[in-house]
Formats: structure tokens, sequence, C-alpha cells
């Protein structure tokens, strides 16, 4: 697996694009969309769960929490906020791959149809941890699963090809630069990102040992495409379509479990 740590400028860019919402790890509950660097941020409540409600469309977009999602048809949103009550789930989704003022803001549910830049979604699936929204236009299916210009990340907006796809080529690609299922991702407080082959770069910004959780963020052609806070050990988290579970949290590091193939 390709892996290696960028300087500190690197990590200070990343915070940058990190922007903004509140996203509690998947453990979170109820939480604070207010954005990072403005205002104080509440702490969120343990999520009551289910982990998920409703069925991951096979060729559904993957919009992890706290994080943004270029839509095929031009438009984008953001998982800002969860919501659960041991029974139920839904979400708080924002419109623009990246927090500004004045952005749509709607509380969705399974099953519900939504529109983003003319274009129709449908909400297939809410996890603690990401939202899956299905393309209703074959046109718009067909575009998210089109092959990129290059199998080769080049950074920024011109990666949006491999980060923001269903193409199975793509989404294999990523798989492998992870380790196997089974095998650990360690990230250690601010030790710098870790960079995979399809543009994902990951950084853990926060591990609290004490009270057990850890903050880490990951980046995808200059869109924050997941932020997960307060994510405490065994809560459900995805990079670029893998799937992990939260191993350990001790001391300046943060381990998470791969559990997907």
């Amino acid at each position: 697996m390709r892996r290696h740590l960028a300087p500190a400028a690197a990590v200070v860019a990343l915070l940058a694009l990190a922007g903004c919402g509140s996203a509690s790890g998947s453990g979170g509950g109820t939480d604070d969309p207010t954005p990072s660097g403005g205002g104080t941020k509440s702490v969120a409540a343990r999520d009551k769960g289910p982990v998920c409600v409703g069925t991951a469309a096979a060729d559904g977009l993957h919009v992890l929490r706290g994080g943004g999602y270029k839509l095929p048809g031009g438009g984008a949103v953001r998982y800002e906020a969860a919501q659960s009550d041991g029974t139920t789930r839904t979400a708080t989704l924002r419109e623009g791959a990246t927090y500004q003022d004045g952005q749509r803001s709607q509380s969705v549910k399974p099953g519900q149809q939504v529109t983003y830049a003319g274009h129709a979604f449908t909400v297939s699936q809410i996890c603690s941890y990401r939202v899956v929204l299905e393309p209703k236009d074959a046109a718009d299916r067909t575009a998210a699963a089109a092959a990129p210009v290059s199998m080769k990340s080049v950074g920024g907006a011109a990666d949006s090809g491999l980060c923001f796809t269903t193409n199975a080529a793509v989404r294999a690609a990523a798989a492998k630069g992870f380790p196997p299922k089974g095998g650990s991702l360690t990230l250690i407080d601010n030790g710098g990102l870790k960079v995979f082959p399809t543009g994902w770069s990951v950084v853990a910004l926060s591990v609290d040992p004490a009270a057990g959780t850890a903050r880490f963020t990951a980046n995808c052609a200059a869109v924050p495409v997941a932020d997960y806070q307060d994510a405490a050990v065994g809560d459900p988290v995805e990079l670029a379509g893998v799937e992990f579970t939260v191993g350990k949290v001790s001391g300046k590091v943060v381990t998470l479990t791969r559990t997907s193939a």
C-alpha cells in the first residue's frame, strides 16, 4: 500500500479544507452544525442507533459523515448532521461540496427524493457514517459510473473523476490502496497525511484517550469528503468505499480495522 507522510504545511491545508459543519463520528447523535472555527461546538450525545436504515443501492453515491460529494449533473451535497432515536434515523443534508453561508439544508429520511441542481436522487440508505443517494435518471447513473480520464491521481479538482464515482475500476483501485480485510490503518494525532492512490488523503486531527474518542478527516479533489468527530471504539466509518471500525484509541494513535472486502 502506498502511504507517506506529508509535511506540516499539508496538514494546515487539509484543516482549512475540512471546513465546516460538526459531524461527530458514527457514535454521534444529533449534533451541532456550527462550522469549525466559528462559535462553540456542543459535545454530541452517543448515537442511539440503529447504525443504518434502508438498503444501499448498488449504484448509489456514498456521501460520508461531515463530508461533501460532487453529484452528477453539477450539484453537490454534504452530510451535515445525523439524528437517531433507537428505532429510526434521519440525516441533515446541506447543498454544496463545502460549507458556505446561505446554503439550503434539509432533514431527510430513507426513501425520500431530493433534488440538487435540477437532478433527482433517492435517499436509499442512511447510516451513522454515510448517506447513500441513488440517481433517479439513467443518464446520471451512467455519468456517475463513467471511467475517469486517468487512473492516476494528480491532485486537486482534477481528481474529481477518481473521488466522486461509482466506477468499478476506480473503486477496486481505491480498495487495494488500504490494508486488506481484517488489517489495520493507523493514524497518529497530527502525524501528517496518509495519501492513497486514487487521491484520498486522511489525517488524525485529535486523539483523546481519556474520552476514548478521536477525530479524523479525509480530503479528495480539494473537497473535505469526510469528517469523523468523536469517533469511538466500535464505531463504523468509511473511506473511499471501504468500510472500517474504530479498533483502538490510545496515546496519540487511532487504529481503524477494515471490515469490508
